[in-house]
């Protein structure tokens, strides 16, 4: 039985040493930017999990139902090893952490060191930088689509939202892990020092349509994606070497972001 051979720490309320993790701290406190070695991110449901520990990641502590121990959670407690498990009934992790599990198991997981813009540009053909999308749900679904339909890498903006977020990763499918990714500062333009051609998704009268046949003739191609509300500033579209939009039918003038990004990435990354 996993509960005479793990540590399973049965809790009986809100105050119990250790379940902070999921459920006082904040994004930005788990987040910590000042010590980014010393930050954490919560993962939801044993599938994502299960791909967040093959991609490497570091598990610190598990929260889960109880039903789950045996069931859908026991592989992943034995792969864990000597680290907490929380767990309890569902009222009392859904008041512990302000929402019902969606699939009963959550895992608290070292943030990884990030690498560099030139290393995940290196070798890379086509990118796509997120400027500015702070929608958790248009995030993971963004990564998704990249990591499905060929994307190298992913560039976001500082006033991006953070991938790690726990709903992005979910959204994602897990896929955050298994894609390269970074933090983007300053100007996007500083991408043609690594040969990049770079590309701003955006309604304007000079926009050329996304299947014009110059966009795949170029080797190295990066992919500007901006907010949900406003778009790319006039700046990054000023400054871009194309400005590209989606042909539409029926008057309408664009489609949300994370759709959008799948069917660019689905013309541009097809030979």
């Amino acid at each position: 039985m996993l509960r005479n051979r793990m540590p399973i720490i049965e809790i009986a309320g809100l105050n119990h040493p250790g379940v902070e993790l999921f459920c006082s701290l904040t994004e930005t406190q788990l987040r910590n930017r000042i010590e980014p070695e010393k930050g954490i991110f919560i993962v939801e449901s044993p599938k994502v999990i299960r791909v967040a520990l093959d991609a490497g990641y570091q598990p610190l502590a598990l929260l889960c139902e109880q039903r789950h121990i045996e069931g859908d959670a026991a592989d992943i407690i034995k792969r864990c090893g000597e680290i907490p498990v929380y767990t309890g009934s569902r009222e009392l992790l859904a008041s512990l952490t302000g929402y019902t599990l969606t699939r009963g198991v959550l895992c608290a997981m070292r943030r990884p060191t990030l690498k560099s813009v030139s290393t995940i540009c290196k070798d890379a053909r086509r990118i796509v930088v997120i400027d500015g999308v702070v929608d958790t749900t248009n995030i993971g679904a963004i990564f998704r689509s990249a990591a499905a339909l060929g994307i190298d890498a992913v560039l976001l903006t500082t006033n991006s939202c953070d991938p790690l977020n726990r709903r992005a990763v979910r959204v994602s499918m897990g896929t955050v892990f298994l894609i390269p990714w970074t933090w983007i500062d300053g100007d996007i333009s500083q991408l043609h020092d690594w040969g990049f051609k770079t590309m701003a998704m955006a309604l304007t009268d000079n926009a050329l349509p996304l299947d014009a046949p110059i966009l795949k003739q170029e080797k190295r191609l990066a992919i500007i994606m901006g907010t949900e509300g406003d778009g790319l500033p006039q700046e990054t579209i000023t400054e871009a070497d194309y400005v590209v939009r989606i042909p539409m039918a029926y008057g309408v003038d664009s489609l949300n972001v994370a759709a959008a990004s799948a069917i660019a990435f689905w013309e541009l990354v097809r030979k």
